[in-house]
């Protein structure tokens, strides 16, 4: 038989490319089950390799399941039920050289890493912390850690904080999705989201178990009233500075969620996004610090460092958290504990404040240039959300498309983001933009670009 084999020098040096032919031509069920190969030496002189590679490929796909080896009957397919389909391609991602002015929101500039200073941080950490430090360490994070994180929530936070109720992540997207699993196991799975909210964000909390209720977001943040009425066991938002649209929760909106919280026991998950990051004036205090027994507060480093850390944390009430930690115990032990150690030094000797004090600076004057761009470029956008975080908000006037206007943007080169696919109920039109990769300058040349799609 003629098998319609294709090699590509991609996978390798000869054996990996017939190997991965025949893999490939399997998957796909262009080689059916139950089909017998031709003997090595056969595929060999068709293929102009030699017998021994065809030999040994045959040999790994036996061994793999994907062939049997049949006394007399020589090598056949595996049976149907023995493999999976292959799965269906995924559409690629735009390619990078196609993103010209990257204005996606909530990344930072990468080159603010204070490199140096970490670099201080890890050779203090591994010149002074003991050998048996470096063992399998609480999943819950390093105690140095720990103190020191409760230690900033208090004092930047107003949090509550004990050393026993934090728990180190690797993430806000861990926290929350351990943060769900220990309410499923509790009973409670009805968990309310901000509407509109990040279409991966939204994603995570259902892929962790929760059963979605969307709330809206007004100019005062979230709806506590339709909260109400929900019958929510839960609820997560980013109070500080809201995703997508930038509104922080008014004072109102504040006492009225820490009523619904102690009258129906529900739990208030706290994203504290972007509160690092305040620009007119000092943050206004965590929800956690008015009714901790009810809040569990996370955030990250992600946006004040790096998110390639993957170093963050949750305050939680007890109970939780013990239920986190235990979770944590038997997925992954923990995070890795030289950066643990690390950043517990940069918190402890002020290297953290110094280096968001520097941050601050720098992201208030590329915020300052692209909402001035946006107002001369752009005037029929309203802007909001400007006083925190790394993105602002455009709202579009009524009846543009902003998803065509997004896609027509990235053909020009610039990366924005409609807001319209994360809401689930009608709303106006906008474009969600980040300010914290480019410098002022290339910020106004990409505002002048979306303004030519725009129109």
């Amino acid at each position: 038989m003629d098998l319609p084999l294709v090699l590509d020098a991609a996978h390798g040096g000869v054996t990996d490319q017939v190997t991965a032919a025949l893999r490939h031509a399997v998957l796909t069920r262009t080689l059916a089950a139950g089909t017998t190969l031709p003997a090595s030496r056969r595929l060999a002189q068709d293929l102009g390799v030699s017998r021994g590679v065809v030999v040994e490929a045959y040999y790994r796909l036996t061994a793999e399941g994907f062939l049997v080896a049949r006394q007399g009957s020589g090598t056949v397919v595996a049976g149907a039920a023995d493999l999976e389909p292959a799965p269906a391609p995924r559409a690629a991602p735009p390619p990078a050289q196609q993103v010209r002015y990257q204005l996606r929101p909530g990344v930072p500039d990468l080159s603010l890493f204070p490199r140096t200073q970490w670099l201080a941080r890890m050779r203090h950490t591994l010149a002074t912390v003991p050998n048996d430090a470096f063992g399998y360490a609480d999943p819950g994070g390093v105690l140095a850690l720990r103190q020191e994180v409760s230690g900033y929530l208090n004092r930047v936070r107003a949090a509550r904080a004990t050393p026993d109720r934090v728990v180190v992540v690797a993430g806000v997207a861990l926290a929350l999705s351990l943060i769900v699993r220990s309410l499923r196991a509790d009973g409670r799975s009805r968990i309310a989201v901000e509407d509109p909210s990040g279409i991966a964000y939204q994603e995570l909390l259902v892929e962790s178990g929760a059963d979605l209720v969307h709330v809206p977001v007004d100019d005062e943040g979230l709806d506590v009233s339709a909260l109400e009425r929900s019958g929510a066991d839960a609820v997560v938002l980013t109070p500080a500075h809201q995703f997508p649209t930038g509104v922080v929760l008014s004072p109102a909106r504040r006492a009225a969620l820490v009523t619904w919280a102690r009258a129906t026991g529900g739990h208030i998950i706290e994203d504290d996004y972007d509160a690092e990051f305040r620009f007119d004036r000092d943050p206004v205090g965590s929800l956690q610090g008015l009714l901790p027994s009810h809040v569990t507060l996370t955030g990250s480093v992600s946006k004040a460092l790096s998110p390639g850390l993957r170093l963050g944390w949750m305050l939680a009430p007890p109970a939780l958290a013990d239920g986190v930690r235990r979770l944590r115990s038997l997925l992954d032990l923990g995070s890795p504990v030289p950066e643990q150690y690390a950043l517990a030094r940069f918190l402890a000797d002020g290297g953290y404040d110094r280096h968001l004090r520097r941050a601050r600076g720098v992201y208030r004057r590329r915020r300052d240039a692209l909402a001035t761009a946006l107002a001369r470029h752009l005037p029929q956008a309203h802007v909001q959300g400007i006083s925190a975080g790394l993105h602002l908000y455009a709202r579009l006037p009524d009846g543009v498309d902003d998803v065509a206007v997004a896609a027509a943007a990235l053909d020009r080169g610039v990366n924005v983001f409609p807001i319209s696919p994360m809401r689930t109920a009608p709303g106006s039109p906008g474009l969600v933009i980040g300010f914290a990769g480019e410098p002022e300058q290339r910020l106004a040349e990409a505002v002048r670009v979306l303004a030519s799609v725009a129109r």
